[in-house]
């Protein structure tokens, strides 16, 4: 019998640095015609489009 290939098992894939693996950051808002900061929401990571896991 042939003997059986193993291969390494992968390593965790790197947490996004800006939304700490979360997926969300918080977003300002602006309010008005002056945009005034009213407060924050919640909004997608554009840096891993929500996954938690760092792209490169």
């Amino acid at each position: 019998m042939a003997a059986r290939k193993t291969t390494a098992p992968k390593p965790p894939p790197k947490e996004c640095a800006p939304c700490k693996g979360t997926g969300e950051v918080s977003r300002t808002v602006r309010v008005g015609r002056k945009q005034r900061n009213v407060g924050q929401q919640a909004g997608i990571c554009l840096a891993c489009f929500g996954t938690g896991e760092a792209t490169d």
